[in-house]
């Protein structure tokens, strides 16, 4: 199927380009990029609703096998996950980051169907998450792959790879300027104003797509209450409100997804997860699906239930959006915070309406709650405003959106640093930053950077066998290893000067006598700026790279990565 694509698709437009001065290529790739994810985000939604459609025609009123649906569309794809696909495909916002900042933009071609088809399944069987970051991932990764077939560098593979994120939240929201905000505030940082352009082109081209086969229609269409600036105090409650709801989600979310990875037997994993699933959608049915439904309800004041009921449900998507995802199950945390963002604002307009009747407008405070839980969850407020403003068409209510947004995201940052998108990557020191110095550091990769050129000398030489290995090496530094070829510390040219022509010392001085020992160890796979802080630390212009049992690997200069940062810099910074 790939070989197809490349030989009916991407081959002649490969030829197309060639023919073409090269300043348009990145605008043509661009639009390309966003009309193939309009174009998966239409699928992804189609098949979603004719999966839900299907269940509800061959259920019936047997409505009690709802409560098994979700296990077996979490099944399908745990399935197809672990026997076709052998890959972790989860998490998928999570994995566009990281191929950025550790693979080169790099995305497997896999990537382009995979996360379409399972999440597909697990969404339309009433799975509790979201299809946004699926879509994102396939977004991405048509990007990437068509960047990296028509042989563009890493920046022009990077810049597609966003096009293709920009044009997934474009198709699947209806919503072309949010599709650019999320690239530009969650996915790539530092970009020139030039790399607006093609954003702005594979969004508007996949919101095209989307107009021309599903129609212009908002998603959550609403009667809204025109903003009062009295109402201003609530807002700002709201977005505090919101703040602490967006900790309590990402903490918990985390701390649930740890506990579950500790599971090491897959299948138990699964049943566990499927029953726990079931009990949560039949105690509280809004819990199933994507939930976007009983949300419109919300907002066209059709709410079925006690404020208790959804205060329970706020508390509660958490847990049944990880025993999808830790069940097997395919899907994001991005309609999932929509979700609870409209409880959220659904719970605190209502109760303030039991102490002062009538003086909140509830409708207004379900839509607002959304961005302030987008603001808070995923760090992004300007995505939140925009995204929430374009799929309700609620630009009214810009003010309190943006009011909301604003102290949501001010009031997360207190607490948590991190999103949770970049958490678990910052966790590691491979999470690209605005910070162009942090960002180029994170992109220099340790192991490429290794000298291997130095001449090794065992423990227990003699003064005699150092001098012949100075004699044939081009450098200053000797690494001393012992008989399993570990590091035992080094001897510099300098400590021996005096000696080396002493030929009476040959036999009986050893080299261990010279031996100096390493004022610290690199590890290949370590991150740059832990390097750096080594460097810093020590004052060392060299310091040995072992493995994690000593094993001599190496040396890392100073100067080589002196050089290597600017170089990327130089490239990083490019229009």
């Amino acid at each position: 199927m790939e070989n197809r694509i490349v030989k009916y698709i991407w081959g002649p437009l490969r030829a197309l380009l060639h023919s073409l001065p090269v300043r348009s290529h990145i605008p043509i790739l661009s639009v390309v990029t966003g009309l193939l994810c309009g174009l998966a985000a239409v699928l992804l939604k189609v098949a979603i609703r004719g999966i839900h459609h299907g269940l509800d025609r061959l259920v019936g009123d047997a409505n009690w096998l709802f409560l098994l649906l979700p296990g077996v569309g979490m099944f399908l794809s745990f399935l197809i996950v672990r026997y076709i696909v052998r890959d972790n495909i989860g998490h998928g916002v999570t994995k566009v980051l990281q191929a950025v900042s550790k693979n080169e933009s790099k995305i497997k071609r896999h990537n382009m169907y995979s996360s379409l088809v399972t999440s597909a399944l697990t969404i339309g069987f009433g799975g509790s998450v979201g299809a946004e970051a699926p879509i994102v991932y396939t977004g991405a990764a048509i990007g990437s792959n068509l960047g990296r077939y028509m042989g563009l560098s890493y920046r022009g593979m990077t810049l597609l790879l966003g096009c293709g994120a920009a044009g997934a939240v474009a198709g699947i929201f209806n919503a072309p300027l949010a599709g650019v905000l999320f690239t530009l505030e969650i996915l790539l940082f530092n970009l020139s104003m030039s790399s607006l352009l093609p954003l702005l082109l594979s969004s508007v081209s996949a919101t095209m797509v989307s107009y021309l086969l599903l129609g212009r229609d908002t998603q959550f269409a609403c009667s809204l209450v025109e903003f009062s600036m009295r109402n201003i105090p609530f807002y700002l409650l709201l977005g505090a409100f919101c703040g602490f709801c967006s900790l309590y989600f990402v903490k918990m979310t985390i701390w649930l997804e740890d506990g579950f990875g500790k599971m090491k037997n897959p299948w138990l994993r699964w049943a566990l997860c499927a029953v726990g699933l079931g009990l949560l959608i039949f105690l509280f049915p809004p819990l199933y699906g994507e939930g976007y439904e009983d949300v419109g309800h919300l907002l066209n004041g059709q709410a079925d239930g006690a404020v208790w009921f959804f205060a329970l449900i706020l508390l509660l998507k958490v847990f049944a959006m990880t025993f999808t995802n830790a069940g097997g199950g395919v899907g994001g945390t991005f309609g999932p915070t929509l979700f609870v963002g409209a409880i959220a604002g659904y719970v605190l307009s209502a109760s303030l309406n039991l102490v002062l009747p009538g003086q909140v407008p509830v409708p207004n405070f379900v839509l607002v709650g959304m961005a302030g839980l987008m603001a808070g969850v995923m760090q992004a407020p300007l995505t939140a405003i925009f995204l929430i403003a374009e799929i309700s068409g609620g630009y009214g209510l810009l003010m309190p959106l943006i009011l909301t947004a604003a102290i949501s995201y001010a009031t997360t940052r207190i607490f948590e640093k991190y999103s949770i998108y970049t958490k678990r990557i910052a966790q590691t020191g491979e999470l690209l930053t605005h910070d162009s110095d942090q960002a180029v550091l994170t992109l220099l990769k340790t192991e490429s950077l290794v000298e291997t050129d130095f001449t090794p000398v065992r423990v227990d030489d003699s003064l005699g066998a150092l001098v012949e290995a100075v004699a044939v090496s081009r450098r200053n530094v000797f690494p001393v290893l012992d008989g399993k070829k570990r590091f035992q510390g080094y001897v510099d040219l300098s400590d021996i000067r005096r000696d080396m022509f002493r030929t009476d010392l040959y036999e009986t001085a050893k080299v261990y006598n010279y031996m100096r020992s390493a004022p610290e160890y690199v590890y290949p796979d370590e991150p740059m700026e832990s390097v750096m802080r080594k460097f810093g630390k020590t004052g060392a212009w060299n310091l040995p790279v072992v493995d994690r049992d000593l094993k001599y690997v190496g040396f890392l200069s100073r100067s080589k990565i002196f050089n290597a940062y600017r170089e990327e810099l130089r490239d990083f910074s490019q229009d």
